[in-house]
């Protein structure tokens, strides 16, 4: 093994005692953070305790802190809320309640604590922290331990992960819990459009954040609301009017709807509160709509976990066993943190003091800072919503001269899909044309892919041509797998006749494949020498130069949700093992982080060659389990992982060898994996990423504009790029250099980020195996990240 590499096999967790409870209030997720604490604590050798009923439970002793099995975690990961149950504890709150806990964690000799909860219940953790050595020492005193005792348990470490929906944390991309409850937000509202279009009504939903407005921002950007109100930044004065003009302007457009969407704690620039009725009242005095109120509520926090929530609190929870292990009497309490795709750790207090920070910059009314101290995430959240929600008339419009400086007519981009559909698809055409119309362009939108744009299939595309499409799956423009290099001709006469000045690529591996040839003929065709910008939009996620693709995310859903369904068909009846086939073509990302998910046994890939013997293994593993303790085992196939163990094959190998144990029974998803609504999470990155394209098209076409004669000339290398998520931001990547980092044969990435969850997901299922741990977050400090020049989705 190379030296610079840390193992998990050199860090013990022997005699160590981990603690883990939930505090404040539930969110989904906290179940799957629980789950991967308690076996990642096991799996180091520690002994980890349940905390039953948060801190209550620590106060009170006895039975609310109970040691923890491998069985004792199955089958929760699916379950929504905590089922070690959560409590508000004014106890712990006191010296004296403080003093009992610490006299209940020495007795069973636990010293490191993992606590799942919001702010509040972090701040009380690292208090607890603080005081710990205190208390030993009045316990001491008192005669309730020995003086030995308290030199053994001298030190308190502490290691909290956010759960909380409304994402109201500094320090965090997202918590654990608020991509299910955009989920169940966006569910709604989606089902209101319906029976809002059929009425022509104006609805006013209410969905929770009373000090924070990620919810609201977020699901209104999702579902291209008409207006959202939030507590970080309260309408301007005279916002009334302003909103009751774009609510008739829509209606003049002859869109039969119109969405309103108020984060509970939403204020006006007096920090008054403004409420649902208010906006109803107001609504039906100005316009004399037909409008309705729906107040979400609890609504929120309930229901499964998606398959974001369960893998971020996964990774979470062995992060913070992580921590714990390698803590010592000086480490700061910290909590686990996401930025961008990268797991990182935080001091606990620098997070819970800048989160403190924004309430204190909104009770001043310094409100553009509690949007920056929210955080770059939520920041280039509101910037991009208000870059689509608001149409600017002709005169506001850089164009005819006034394109900052360039003595240009506005510029002609043509935007389409190639390859496979994937939800998002459609969110990303719509933020492109909206924003593209903003930054004075004109849109084209090209149907068919390159089938289409060879045949002439483009025609110009409005603001309100797109309306509507944000919830929408599939690819509304149509897509082909056709390249363009068979067509070359016939495509560069059409970029011609209509003066296309940039390319937005929308789709899979075709459309990188695409770009490429693109790039190559430029030497033959001037008419390809212009800003082109590719984003991927794949269920395979099999696209180079990127962590992350458009679709990926609701294809992992509709796998989660089917598992979910399946294991449970199961239920009551004898032992049984589910084979599940999922698509991904070579590219195993939807079976591995799929299995992780929903708490697979196995998943075969083509990444990790595996033989005979490995499946026997994995047999023998899963009857030694379904002997002792499960009744249900789930093992993912991935289509393409290997030419002889098909499908059929391992379930006929299973059943074989599983006989007088458990039966066994298969599923191939096949097309389900590529339809429905997207997710939340694809409506949002696609259409944030695909605003950010079109703002670096506008610069790119400003630079390669050339004034002599009229024309854009562009045939640089990082005129052709990618854009994509890579770790902590979103790069863009000339095509032409990622060409030596993909296999062609194969359609994927020469190196693949999430195979790094692979050990994750075969610890989490009682294999033994080694796990790479030197690129487990180390400990940074929120300013010093704030600063850092990252662009988080």
């Amino acid at each position: 093994m190379p030296d610079n590499k840390k193992f998990i096999e050199n860090l013990s967790g022997t005699g160590k005692c981990i603690g883990v409870l939930t505090s404040g209030g539930d969110a989904q997720g906290m179940n799957a953070a629980v789950r991967a604490v308690v076996r990642m604590g096991i799996y180091v050798g520690a002994k980890v305790y349940f905390i039953h009923e948060g801190y209550q439970g620590m106060v009170d002793g006895g039975d609310n802190i109970k040691e923890a099995s491998w069985e004792s975690v199955s089958s929760m990961l699916q379950v929504g809320g905590t089922v070690i149950g959560s409590a508000r504890c004014k106890d712990f709150r006191t010296h004296e309640g403080r003093l009992r806990a610490a006299l209940n964690l020495v007795q069973r000799g636990i010293t490191n604590l993992c606590v799942i909860g919001g702010d509040g219940s972090l701040t009380g953790a690292n208090l607890f922290r603080e005081e710990w050595s205190g208390l030993l020492d009045e316990l001491v005193q008192s005669g309730e331990i020995s003086e030995e005792a308290s030199q053994i348990h001298s030190a308190l470490h502490i290691v909290g992960m956010v759960g909380s929906i409304d994402n109201d944390f500094c320090g965090t991309d997202m918590t654990i819990g608020t991509d299910s409850a955009l989920h169940r937000i966006i569910e709604v509202v989606d089902a209101i459009m319906t029976t809002a279009q059929s009425h022509q009504r104006t609805f006013v939903l209410e969905v929770m954040g009373r000090h924070c407005g990620y919810l609201a921002l977020v699901s209104a950007l999702a579902c291209g609301a008409d207006w959202v109100l939030i507590p970080e930044m309260p309408p301007k004065d005279g916002w009334e009017e302003q909103m009751c003009n774009k609510l008739s302007e829509n209606r003049a457009d002859k869109k039969r709807l119109n969405i309103i969407i108020v984060a509970e704690g939403a204020i006006d620039q007096s920090n008054k509160p403004i409420t649902t009725e208010l906006i109803k009242d107001l609504v039906v005095r100005c316009l004399g709509f037909d409008t309705r109120v729906t107040i979400l509520g609890h609504v929120q926090r309930g229901g499964t976990p998606s398959a974001f929530d369960r893998i971020l609190a996964s990774r979470m929870g062995v992060e913070a066993v992580l921590a714990l292990l390698e803590a010592s009497p000086g480490t700061p309490a910290c909590v686990v943190s996401l930025c961008g795709n990268q797991a990182v750790r935080l001091p606990l207090m620098e997070c819970v003091q800048m989160t403190q920070e924004v309430q204190k910059a909104m009770d001043e009314k310094r409100f553009e800072d509690a949007v920056r101290l929210r955080g770059r995430s939520f920041e280039n959240n509101l910037n991009t919503y208000k870059l689509l929600s608001h149409r600017k008339i002709d005169s506001e419009l850089p164009h005819d001269g006034t394109q900052e400086g360039c003595r240009c007519s506005s510029f002609n981009v043509a935007v389409l899909n190639v390859g496979a559909p994937a939800a998002g698809m459609n969110a990303a055409v719509r933020s492109a044309v909206r924003v593209g119309i903003t930054e004075g362009h004109t849109m084209f939108a090209v149907s068919d892919g390159f089938e289409g744009f060879c045949k002439g299939q483009i025609k110009e595309i409005k603001w309100g041509d797109v309306g509507g499409w944000t919830g929408q799956g599939g690819s509304l423009l149509g897509t082909k797998r056709t390249l363009p290099a068979k067509h070359i001709d016939k495509i560069a006469e059409q970029m011609r006749i209509h003066n296309i000045n940039a390319l937005l690529v929308i789709g899979g591996f075709e459309a990188f494949e695409s770009l490429l040839q693109l790039f190559d003929a430029r030497s033959r065709y001037e008419e390809f020498c212009v800003p082109m910008c590719m984003l991927p939009a794949t269920i395979s996620n099999n696209v180079s130069g990127t962590d992350l693709s458009i679709g990926a995310d609701t294809s992992l859903n509709a796998i989660v949700e089917t598992c979910d369904r399946i294991k449970q068909s199961a239920s009551g009846t004898k032992r049984r093992v589910f084979i599940i086939e999922t698509m991904g073509g070579y590219c195993g990302y939807l079976a591995t982080v799929g299995a992780l998910a929903a708490g697979a046994d196995a998943a075969y890939i083509y990444e990790e060659p595996f033989d005979i013997r490995d499946l026997q293994s994995n047999v023998e593993h899963l009857t030694e389990k379904m002997k002792t303790s499960i009744q249900r085992g789930l093992v993912l196939r991935n289509e393409n992982c290997s030419v002889n163990y098909t499908t059929d094959f391992i379930y006929q190998l299973y059943s074989e060898e599983g006989k007088g144990v458990f039966d066994c029974r298969k599923n191939v998803l096949g097309h389900m994996q590529q339809g429905g609504s997207p997710s939340p999470f694809d409506r949002n990155f696609g259409t944030k990423i695909s605003a950010k394209a079109m703002q670096w098209i506008s610069k790119k076409l400003k630079e390669c504009y050339r004034e002599d004669d009229g024309h854009v000339f562009a045939n640089t290398e990082d005129s052709a790029c990618l854009l994509g998520m890579r770790r902590r931001a979103l790069v863009f990547q000339p095509v032409i250099q990622l060409k030596d980092e993909t296999d062609f044969v194969h359609r994927i990435p020469k190196e693949q980020w999430w195979l790094r969850l692979r050990p994750l997901m075969k610890i989490l299922a009682k294999y033994k195996t080694s796990y790479d741990v030197s690129d487990s977050g180390q400990l940074e400090h929120i300013i010093r990240l704030r600063t850092k020049d990252i662009s988080a989705i």
